[in-house]
């Protein structure tokens, strides 16, 4: 391959491939992410390394690894980036940031516990700006976040989020949801104040996907508890999981956060024993978008709204 060349350019859009390669770790993944075949993905990152003068990939099995040229041009790439997102923000900023449409993902308990009150108050504060909102969650949130899809992510750390040391993104923990133990009415635990978790372990647990944030938390929760939950019905709608509970179907965990789907259910809700489980929320930009005047009022209405919540 040609000697790197102090002129050479590299096109952003293959760059954004390569960084969701690094993320996703295989070229069908990657392409699922991007809505490309694998084959127009191996060309993109073929044409990037043309234009880069260095290898990028290498075979591995089946499949393919970063080249240690390739994590040095990712270094770069988030930093290129940053800065991108960085000018946008200045040229939002010198027009006062007035007008425009912002899109917001946010996982789906979020959506009905914490952006109803910050839509309302951004309504107010910022008349003339469209607010969309999409359901997501990772890894899919923050691919939508990198394509510009999304220009605001509201997630639940778990082991699909991005790591808080992630540089291409500026993030606010908002609040930190509590768990609940969910048992039907007429559970012989029901009596209780408080539930230990380790109690339960022999019975049947209604619980998200795996792949879901909530669904990973409770499985997660559960095995620190010391067992693996039986699931006998895998429901990521809070609302029917809460309506198998009072049909005396399994018993679950809810996070606080939907308390208003549940409030008329004849369930009985009790915290768990000990240290409470929960799940940390947090809202994040694009490195360098953190000084748009519209992002920024978006984050502040929704660290407003979590405070409420966590109240």
């Amino acid at each position: 391959m040609e000697q790197v060349s102090e002129t050479f350019t590299v096109d952003l859009r293959r760059l954004n491939v390569l960084r969701e390669l690094q993320r996703r770790g295989s070229l069908a993944s990657t392409a699922a992410a991007l809505h490309l075949t694998p084959s127009a993905v191996s060309q993109q990152l073929a044409t990037l390394a043309r234009e880069a003068g260095v290898p990028l990939t290498e075979r591995d099995g089946r499949g393919v690894r970063l080249t240690g040229q390739a994590r040095v041009l990712l270094a770069h790439a988030d930093l290129i980036a940053a800065q991108l997102e960085r000018a946008r923000a200045d040229l939002a900023a010198y027009g006062e940031g007035g007008r425009g449409a912002v899109t917001v993902g946010c996982f789906s308990s979020g959506i009905l516990g914490l952006l109803p009150a910050a839509l309302c108050a951004l309504g107010d504060r910022l008349p003339h700006v469209r607010i969309d909102v999409v359901e997501a969650e990772p890894p899919d949130l923050f691919t939508a976040l990198d394509g510009g899809q999304v220009d605001v992510a509201v997630a639940v750390d778990f082991a699909a989020a991005p790591p808080h040391t992630d540089r291409r993104y500026s993030r606010v923990d908002l609040f930190t949801d509590v768990l609940d133990v969910a048992l039907p009415t007429g559970h012989r635990l029901a009596g209780r104040e408080r539930v230990a978790l380790r109690e339960l372990a022999t019975e049947a647990w209604i619980v998200g996907d795996a792949r879901s944030c909530c669904g990973a938390v409770a499985r997660s929760v559960c095995a620190a508890a010391g067992f693996t939950p039986d699931v006998r019905h895998a429901v990521n709608d809070w609302g029917a999981l809460a309506a198998l509970v009072e049909a005396g179907q399994g018993v679950a965990l809810m996070p606080r956060l939907v308390r208003p789907l549940h409030a008329h259910r004849d369930l009985a809700v009790r915290p768990a024993e000990g240290e409470p489980p929960s799940r940390n929320v947090f809202v994040a930009v694009r490195t360098g978008a953190e000084g748009d005047p519209v992002l920024a009022a978006v984050r502040e209405e929704l660290r407003r709204a979590a405070a409420l919540v966590g109240a």
